[in-house]
């Protein structure tokens, strides 16, 4: 049985949790990433997002991209492009360099827009997008919104 969460039980400020069951997303027919190692960030009405080490990234596929956000919580966002067999998403990854102290342990770690990728997959499962183009939710089977 899956056990069901609730996005509206996520705390606020977004809690951190390590999550060891496997990551993969497809892009242009590539595989651009595969993780076991990646953190969750679960924050109030969103679905989760999943931060992905480096080492867990094909680097041949991720270039730097203009821009910034800034999170209350996190700090400064910087932006990544995906480039794979000619295809190119813009802004398609975001990454905290130097985050806030609490987020710290994502330093490094890149978050991918799943509706910019071919594929984004949660221990075999299809994640649907979040809605909306500056949310970077996962959308799996076992979660009950509504969703921000």
């Amino acid at each position: 049985m899956i056990e069901k969460e609730c996005v509206w039980d996520y705390p606020r400020p977004p809690r951190l949790e390590v999550f060891s069951k496997p990551i993969r997303i497809e892009f242009a027919g590539k595989l651009i990433v595969e993780s076991t190692h990646t953190i969750r960030v679960l924050e109030t009405s969103h679905p989760p997002v999943y931060y992905i080490p480096r080492q867990d990234i094909r680097p041949e596929f991720i270039h730097p991209a203009p821009g910034q956000s800034f999170c209350e919580w996190k700090g400064k966002a910087t932006y990544w492009s995906i480039i794979a067999s000619g295809k190119r998403a813009e802004r398609a990854a975001w990454s905290y360099e130097t985050p806030a102290a609490p987020f710290s342990v994502i330093r490094g770690y890149l978050a991918f827009y799943p509706s910019l990728m071919d594929a984004c997959f949660v221990d075999g499962e299809k994640a649907v997008p979040q809605s909306g183009k500056f949310y970077g939710g996962w959308i799996t089977s076992n979660l009950i919104g509504p969703f921000k």
